[in-house]
């Protein structure tokens, strides 16, 4: 999906990755039961943050990857039926490695 967003500043859209959660005895978990997820892959990023000099910093993210990010960081937002995730750069905790 093409995402019909362009954020500012230090601002990125991520779509949250859903795992199916199954539990140590091996029963699947039903959605009710899951907490959010943690984890999503980019698909558009801001142009970066201005420094106090006014300067862009850019941003250490692209499109494509896939992160790890604060529990209940972001704004939630719906778009043709997909669940996506606006986050500050700064609610990024981790990139996942390829």
């Amino acid at each position: 999906m093409a995402v019909k967003l362009q954020p500012l500043a230090d601002r990125l859209v991520v779509k949250p990755i859903e795992r199916e959660e199954v539990s140590r005895g091996g029963i699947v978990l039903p959605d009710t039961a899951k907490e959010k997820p943690q984890e999503g892959k980019i698909m558009a990023v801001g142009p970066g943050r201005l420094s106090e000099d006014g300067k862009r910093i850019a941003m250490e993210v692209k499109v494509g990857d896939v992160v790890i990010y604060t529990k209940y960081g972001g704004t939630e937002i719906k778009i043709e039926d997909e669940e996506l995730m606006i986050l500050r750069e700064s609610d990024i905790l981790a990139k996942k490695g390829k």
